[in-house]
């Protein structure tokens, strides 16, 4: 892994670069926003490994993990870089949809993106020179958190690793920017977008439904799903829906952001109203659960309450809801919640 190889070295790269010239590089458009209202610097913000204090404004923000980019972009900062999308990128560009859309709405261009197909790119995030590494919704260890803290101050998850909601990741990340009033107005905005979309579909009220993850046709034998830890569970209650008592239950015994379960155990899920998962090109998902002899048992599946997001398209990656993607998708994604709601 990346973080053995230069963890040794990291200190005299870091040196090096604080003793040297800010000039220009391939990330040169990247700058921020001028803003309208900032907090006062220095900022501290406490996480799972502890505290950053932040002393200054940041000029230059690097994020790494999934989608932690996105507060800055939607708050008018482009990041000097951040990570390459490796789930949903139609185009080969590593650029998600609705990425692309900003940066051609803030007249930047593409910033430094990082390949983490191995892990965390430490060299090339200490290539960008970034004042702050944003890192609120990720899955950082503690080596990953001390290696990436010797490059820049880094502000990582509250609590638990893949669990911070967007609205927390918007929270704390605006703070880190000195953008918290900012931050808050988003939040409204996204609420907002949120309450009139699922307002469409009256019969979503209060149903409730569970997000398998991918389901293997060649393996039936068991059931995972995502807790109500998850950011994609954590959606429905967004769109006022809520969470079955039995994913509930199980949630509670455990911090993972998901569960496996033997099909033999199907009756639990008989208080799901409706089921979420992704699915495959072709929308065979249902028919090949519907032909089980125990899956086809559980009502949501017999009945067709059941949202199959296929492959890798903008509406099935934006079901872990972030910034810039919910807006994106979501007249789609409830779109297809409602269709299923209308067979119960």
């Amino acid at each position: 892994m990346r973080a053995s190889r230069f963890l040794a070295g990291i200190v005299a790269l870091t040196t090096a670069l604080a003793l040297s010239a800010c000039g220009e590089s391939s990330d040169e458009a990247a700058a921020p926003a001028a803003s309208s209202a900032t907090e006062s610097f220095p900022v501290t913000i406490t996480h799972a490994f502890g505290t950053t204090t932040i002393a200054k404004k940041p000029e230059r923000v690097a994020t790494v993990n999934w989608a932690n980019h996105e507060v800055p972009l939607a708050l008018g900062v482009v990041p000097v870089g951040y990570a390459k999308a490796n789930f949903g990128d139609t185009d080969g560009d590593g650029l998600l949809p609705w990425d692309a859309a900003k940066l051609k709405e803030l007249g930047a261009k593409t910033p430094v993106l990082f390949d983490e197909t191995d892990g965390i790119d430490f060299e090339g995030v200490a290539n960008t020179k970034p004042d702050v590494i944003l890192a609120a919704y990720s899955g950082l260890t503690q080596q990953d958190y001390d290696t990436l803290s010797k490059i820049a101050p880094v502000v990582a998850y509250p609590k638990t690793a893949w669990s911070t909601s967007w609205r927390d990741s918007i929270k704390i990340e605006s703070k880190a920017l000195g953008l918290a009033g900012e931050g808050d107005k988003l939040i409204a905005t996204i609420e907002k977008q949120m309450k009139d979309e699922a307002a469409r579909y009256p019969k979503l009220a209060g149903k409730s439904v569970m997000f398998l993850t991918h389901i293997d046709p060649t393996d039936l034998s068991k059931v995972s799903f995502y807790t109500t830890h998850d950011t994609r569970a954590q959606f429905f209650t967004d769109l006022g829906m809520k969470h079955p008592a039995s994913i509930e239950k199980a949630s509670a015994a455990t911090s993972e952001f998901s569960l496996t379960q033997s099909a033999e155990q199907v009756q639990n899920l008989s208080d799901v109203d409706i089921i979420v998962t992704y699915g495959d090109e072709k929308g065979t998902t249902l028919a090949t659960l519907q032909k089980d002899p125990l899956l086809s048992k559980i009502p949501a599946i017999a009945r067709g309450s059941f949202v199959a997001l296929p492959g890798s398209t903008p509406v099935a990656t934006a079901a872990n809801p972030t910034p810039l993607a919910v807006s994106f998708v979501l007249k789609d994604y409830v779109d297809l919640l409602g269709k299923a709601a209308d067979k119960l």
